[in-house]
């Protein structure tokens, strides 16, 4: 579930880096470059970048803008072309088959199993459609914190590379003892120095 649903699960993170002067002339900028761009009409077998939360068609951030406040929303939009392993193993068979028939031979080489298996994959990844995945996000600017609205390890990767790539920041996933120390007066804080960890029986 997304940020705009009616419930969500998400991770926090925390934004590590200074913030650029004319932040959000240089926010603008960045995002624009990492975009989402289409490969449905390409033979690109990978895509991702930055999209509006409110459709995972808009790359131009027309229909909803990611300035919100103090907060920067976008979402994140990866697609990927993927063969299912069972169908590459028939179609390679298949082929195998074929060819050996073809020339009346009893065995084909390594160097020729291994052309028919990469060639097929290639026609297969041709003929997929890409698989979408879409995960939003919340940027809070006031306290350098980041709210990731999945919990799929995978995805946090993902963003974590994106997010460095993209600004120029780190993101660095929030702990409860990390959050603790976040937001903690000094008082909290000593107490939390003084914790050691513990075998519960």
């Amino acid at each position: 579930m997304g940020l705009l649903s009616g419930s969500a699960s998400f991770m926090r993170f925390s934004v590590e880096g200074e913030l650029p002067e004319s932040f959000w002339d240089v926010v603008s900028d960045k995002v624009a470059a990492h975009s989402f761009r289409d490969i449905d009409d390409s033979l690109d077998e990978y895509s991702i970048g930055w999209v509006s939360v409110a459709s995972m068609f808009d790359a131009t951030f027309e229909q909803c803008p990611y300035a919100v406040g103090d907060y920067v929303v976008l979402s994140m939009r990866v697609d990927e072309r993927k063969v299912s392993p069972a169908v590459l193993k028939k179609c390679v068979l298949k082929e195998e088959e074929r060819i050996k028939r073809e020339k009346q031979i009893p065995r084909l080489g390594r160097s020729a199993l291994m052309e028919i298996k990469e060639r097929i994959r290639t026609q297969l990844v041709r003929k997929s459609v890409p698989i979408p995945a879409v995960y939003d996000l919340a940027w809070n600017l006031s306290d350098g914190t980041l709210l990731f609205f999945s919990t799929n390890k995978k995805a946090m990767v993902l963003l974590e590379e994106l997010f460095k790539e993209s600004f120029g920041l780190s993101l660095i996933l929030q702990i409860p003892w990390n959050t603790a120390s976040h937001v903690a007066d000094q008082a909290s804080l000593a107490r939390l120095e003084q914790l050691r960890p513990e075998i519960l029986l």
